[in-house]
């Protein structure tokens, strides 16, 4: 048996040994168990310890306004930097440095190439032409590009019309440019994104031994077919590559906004797009937290290494960092570009529908829980990283699936749990009247640091378009009132939905977001 047979496994019934297999399935219930856990206690000490629990919620609520300026501090210093780097020029930079000294091996950049692979599966063909046009735009020179459309044998005759389109526009104009097909129903595969990547991406691989080019030499990255690059992504990428500390142990994060449509998009689908980048915005101040997401970049070395993306998992975007931190023994990382891409925010043709596809989105992002278990499994397996290493990103991994279901339902529930059904007693006491006060307080104070995010939201706006009006703009200040409503329903509901889904066993297949241009 392979050492790091772990590093392949999706879900408990992969485990062939019956100890192994039970283990990895407790694995799987913990987070979930954990949720539940506090959401039932949280009800329970209202009821039996009302004074207690006020006293808590008073702290927690405080905990979270500190919490929400320090991330304020994040948003501003991972803006400024975002904005620094577009307007960078990468290129010159990139000529004037000459032979790198950072251990890759080559005399230029130009001897860096970038595989770009853009799986699809029943994309519009306007979506997957915006993308190749972004591609054409950028500041790299286009010989050293190679480009992968990666189609679903199960979408062939839809796909071989736009990849027949795509390729007539499109094929002349970077080094290579392949069409692969991903075939339907192959054993130990869940159909969705990292099969068709892992599919794909070792199709690319034969082009590239043909062409006898170093895997050392070559940066794939991964995107989301309506990933739109800025024109000096590859430059900003290259130069990352060619000057960070040992560039063959690190994955490369830009900066998702979800811009692409975003004056189309009905007002929660907005509100919720610019949280997300927010968030991802924030996060590349925490270097030490940062797992890839979505579209993202690294060495092809690294992912030759680990055999290639996983294909049966769903949060493929994520477990192929923890793949190469355990292929690795711990010496990988994922590096922040503080450089923008533009993909789509969630929009189809009605609001109802809008609406369910934000719900399903943001279960299917939770659904990433799956890689607690992973990770524990995995670190047990392996004896080479240290404890340390392995307490710290275990503890970020699991605090933050836990905060993300049950933070924003403790936080504006819980200070009216005990005066419900804290009895008569608690009625009666000063606490109870001035709880409800002294948190609605905390949080109105935590509710003006929105007032920053409201402000970056308006820098980031896209052009209006010709036939909306001075009161859109309104409207996308106003908006920000639904923010608990979206952290409750929209966030946290979905990240119970996508625990309980590990917990019970009800595991879920990769749903692809609708992507409509209107």
């Amino acid at each position: 048996m392979d050492e790091k047979y772990y590093l392949k496994v999706g879900r408990a019934a992969d485990l062939e040994n019956p100890k192994e297999r039970r283990l990895y399935r407790f694995l799987e219930m913990i987070v979930g168990i954990t949720s539940l856990l506090i959401l039932f206690l949280a009800v329970i000490l209202s009821w039996k310890f009302p004074i207690w629990v006020a006293f808590f919620i008073i702290v927690y609520d405080f905990y979270f306004l500190l919490r929400t300026i320090y991330f304020a501090f994040y948003l501003k210093d991972g803006y400024s930097k975002m904005r620094k780097n577009e307007r960078e020029n990468w290129i010159k930079k990139l000529e004037e440095m000459g032979a790198p000294q950072n251990g890759i091996n080559v005399q230029s950049y130009r001897e860096i190439y970038h595989l770009i692979v853009l799986p699809t599966f029943r994309e519009p063909i306007e979506v997957v032409r915006t993308t190749m046009n972004c591609l054409v735009k950028t500041d790299y020179p286009k010989d050293k590009m190679i480009v992968v459309l990666a189609c679903e044998e199960a979408d062939r005759e839809n796909a071989e019309r736009i990849s027949s389109e795509i390729k007539k526009d499109y094929g002349d104009k970077f080094f290579k440019f392949l069409v692969t097909f991903h075939p339907s129903n192959l054993p130990g595969e869940i159909a969705g994104h990292g099969a068709n990547d892992a599919w794909a991406t070792k199709e690319a691989k034969k082009l590239i031994d043909e062409l006898n080019i170093p895997y050392e030499n070559i940066l794939v990255s991964s995107f989301d077919i309506d990933t739109c690059v800025y024109p000096k992504y590859f430059s900003c990428l290259t130069y990352y590559y060619l000057t960070v500390k040992n560039p063959l142990r690190a994955s490369f994060q830009p900066i998702p906004l979800y811009l692409n449509n975003i004056w189309e998009t009905p007002s929660l689908s907005r509100v919720f797009s610019f949280s997300s980048s927010f968030w991802h915005t924030m996060n590349q101040e925490r270097p030490d937290k940062l797992i890839t997401f979505s579209s993202h970049s690294m060495p092809f070395k690294a992912l030759s290494d680990v055999g290639f993306k996983q294909k049966n998992v769903i949060s493929d975007d994520s477990r192929i960092f923890w793949q190469c931190f355990f292929e690795y023994d711990g010496d990988y990382r994922t590096e922040p570009l503080y450089y923008p891409v533009s993909m789509d925010a969630n929009c189809a043709e009605d609001l109802k529908t809008t609406l369910k596809n934000i719900y399903k989105q943001q279960k299917r992002w939770a659904y990433g829980v799956g890689e607690v278990p992973f990770f524990i499994f995995a670190s047990i397996k392996n004896k080479k990283i240290p404890l340390r290493k392995k307490l710290s990103m275990g503890f970020n991994l699991i605090e933050g699936h836990i905060s993300w279901a049950v933070s924003a339902i403790l936080i504006f529930a819980l200070g009216w749990l005990p005066l419900l059904i804290g009895g008569p007693e608690f009625s009666k006491l000063l606490l109870s009247y001035n709880l409800p006060k002294v948190t609605g307080l905390i949080l109105t104070i935590s509710m003006f640091c929105i007032v920053f995010s409201i402000w970056i939201s308006m820098l980031l706006l896209p052009p209006k378009p010709a036939n909306y009006g001075k009161s859109k703009n309104v409207l996308v200040v106003v908006e920000w009132v639904m923010i608990p409503f979206v952290m409750i329903f929209f966030s946290a509901l979905p990240a119970l939905h996508a625990q309980m889904h590990w917990l019970f066993g009800k595991y879920m297949g990769f749903w692809v977001t609708p992507k409509v241009r209107k």
